[in-house]
């Protein structure tokens, strides 16, 4: 067995400092034993993140380097019998890799689990979740939901003061107003510390959102605020930080810097959000000679799955960024004038992530960054597109679909025509890990039946996105339109040719559901990221002389009574989806059957265990990989036969 590669980054110089809060000042030593823990901690953050960032697993730098000067201060004050709650919170868990660093240090985990950041199987999720990791007590990661949480717990420890890191980003978010509110209005002892940096995915949030003040937010809400412009100056950090602590009540420390401060190429750029690049990694490490830890980024192995698909191309797009560039196209059909009229795109500062930032670049007076506002911007879509004329279009992850169930109800009953693009579905390629899951969908197919109008469509790859997107465009109400992380292939037909290609004669019908393959054995039906794969297990066992023929589902939430005629009549159906086994496409699916006169043997797949971070391992993991499928497509196979016989038996 190969040995455990050590950490390159000597951490024994760290010591441990404890705070009494009874000290109005540091002293000299405490202050230069701070500043070393820190520059020694920010060190190994830019490493182990930059590792994980070049085998491919993504993660984010500059959040937990910017926090970790109040991290490191708010342990030490922990330490030190001041009655501190004993779990530091965070509401912006993007920035986990502080605290696994903390955790490290602490001695919850060796430090060598570090570099294991985002990996599959290894227990260090990209966002923090409760009793996963040592050292990690709490579970975060979708912004806007931690602090109120943080009252409840400070609700039942009301002797204690229960700190947690705010996020500039965080703070926008509506639930952050009702948590402050609560906050203020019971006395409550939490402390905010906020890292105020003034940068989010797409930019600078006093540029995109006019007027954002943190500090005048928090005392509108009767929060006593202090402001740290320069939380470099350990002094002064220590001292607000004091201050919060021993301040009656609720209490918050608005800390101003710059993202990544100090990290030549990514300081104060959106850059610094996300993992770092490899490039200034080596850099910033280069310059504190840590020639290991530079070996080990320079060697790193890309994580890459050496699956060869049957029935699809070897090339790989994102049809996340064909919503994008279809909308785009679209749009360059209509004069100036239309366009401000019909159409506006209300983003959740994700535009990247999600396609929208081709329509910014190319049409920006259709576009606004509407911020973290997920509830809010769903809405003023909504509000938009409340006549035939024109459409609301909003666009961010999956998983956060689950924050807008009412805002969807009211869009429906007041006739709004939105078209909604949902990345990051599923769980393939999701080191983001359970809080990331875009796995409820149908939580958006929330309405009465009567009369419902709403769309849930989810294409199989590029062409398709782009084929539904201008196929539904001037369909009235609610549209929601799929699509992963993950690239996906080109889905071929028999003859070789790119299935769902618009230039080849293709035409997406809404409701209608695709037979990619005939069959006679028995019936695949799946959708989006899982069509390339259940293709592959047919192909695969077509080789063998079995016909399971497939069906791709695009209009995921519709039955196609032509098509439940066909596959009701055959020896079995098994429906596959990367949704939740309990809120999906699965449950429904055998209910259609039945209802309407079929009964062949039905089984349903679908994620139904936690996530273990990696990539494509977490498909793997939920038994959705073409390996785990064929498995079940034959003890399919064999249950069919043996009804087929009990039942020509029975008939006798």
């Amino acid at each position: 067995m190969a040995a455990k590669v050590k950490f390159p980054i000597d951490m024994k110089a760290y010591r441990h400092v404890i705070l009494n809060l009874n000290d109005e000042e540091l002293s000299d030593a405490q202050v230069k034993q701070l500043k070393k823990n820190i520059e020694l901690a920010r060190d190994a953050i830019v490493f182990f993140t930059a590792y994980a960032g070049v085998k491919r697993l993504g993660g984010h730098t500059g959040g937990a380097f910017d926090i970790t000067p109040e991290m490191i201060i708010a342990d030490s004050i922990r330490k030190g019998r001041n009655h501190i709650h004993p779990v530091i919170f965070d509401e912006a868990g993007h920035r986990v890799a502080a605290h696994y660093l903390l955790a490290a240090i602490n001695g919850f985990m060796p430090f060598e689990d570090l570099m294991q950041y985002r990996q599959a199987f290894c227990w260090l999720p990209g966002h923090p979740e409760k009793g996963e990791t040592p050292g990690i007590e709490f579970s975060s990661g979708r912004l806007g939901h931690m602090w109120s949480f943080v009252n409840g717990v400070a609700l039942a420890n009301p002797h204690q003061k229960t700190l947690i890191m705010g996020s500039d980003g965080s703070q926008q978010e509506g639930n952050n107003a009702e948590a402050a509110r609560f906050a203020s209005t019971n006395n409550l002892e939490v402390k905010l510390f906020i890292d105020d940096n003034n940068m989010t995915i797409t930019g600078h949030p006093k540029e995109y959102l006019r007027g954002y003040d943190i500090e005048k937010t928090l005392q509108g809400h009767g929060i006593n605020t202090k402001i740290c412009n320069n939380p470099e100056d350990i002094r002064d950090l220590y001292r607000v930080m004091r201050w919060a602590i021993l301040e009656k009540g609720t209490a918050a420390v608005v800390i101003r810097r710059k993202m990544a401060q100090g990290i030549k190429g990514i300081e104060d750029t959106t850059k610094g959000h996300d993992v770092i690049p490899k490039e200034a990694a080596i850099e910033y490490l280069k310059v504190r000679k840590y020639d290991k830890a530079i070996n080990l980024i320079e060697n790193a192995i890309k994580q890459k799955a050496e699956f060869k698909y049957k029935g699809s191309t070897s090339e790989f797009r994102k049809a996340r960024d064909k919503f994008g560039k279809v909308v785009c196209e679209i749009l360059g059909k209509m004069s100036y004038e239309e366009r401000i009229h019909k159409v506006k795109v209300i983003d959740n500062d994700l535009a990247g992530s999600t396609g929208l930032h081709f329509i910014k670049e190319e049409f920006p007076e259709v576009y606004i960054n509407g911020g973290i506002m997920e509830r809010n911007n769903f809405s003023v879509a909504a509000g938009f597109g409340n006549i035939p004329s024109r459409i609301g279009i909003t666009a961010t992850f999956s998983a956060f679909l689950e924050m807008l169930p009412s805002e969807i109800t009211m869009a429906r009953y007041n006739d709004a025509n939105v078209l909604a693009h949902f990345s990051h579905s599923g769980v393939d390629w999701m080191a983001d890990n359970n809080c990331h899951f875009g796995i409820n969908h149908f939580f958006a197919d929330n309405g009465i039946a009567e009369g419902d109008i709403t769309r849930l469509y989810f294409p199989a790859d590029w062409h398709q996105m782009g084929a539904i997107v201008k196929e539904v465009w001037d369909d009235p109400g609610l549209k929601f339109v799929f699509s992963t992380r993950s690239p996906t292939p080109f889905i071929l037909d028999e003859k070789g040719n790119h299935m769902f290609d618009i230039s080849r004669g293709y035409r997406f019908k809404p409701k209608k559901d695709e037979v990619v393959r005939e069959g006679t054995d028995g019936y695949i039906v799946t959708y989006g990221e899982m069509l390339y794969r259940c293709l592959d297990v047919v192909e695969t066992l077509r080789e063998e002389g079995k016909f399971v023929g497939l069906i791709n589902k695009p209009t995921i939430n519709k039955t196609d009574k032509a098509m439940m005629a066909k596959i009701g009549q055959a020896p079995f159906v098994l429906l596959v989806e990367s949704q939740n086994y309990k809120t999906g496409l699965g449950i429904r699916f055998g209910t259609w059957l039945l209802e309407a006169g079929y009964s062949p043997l039905y089984q349903h797949l679908g994620v139904t265990k936690l996530g273990i971070t990696g990539l494509w391992e977490q498909l793997n993991h939920q038994g959705l990989n073409p390996y785990a499928i064929t498995k079940v497509v034959r003890s399919l196979l064999a249950k069919s036969k043996k009804k087929g016989r009990d039942l020509r038996n029975w008939i006798k």
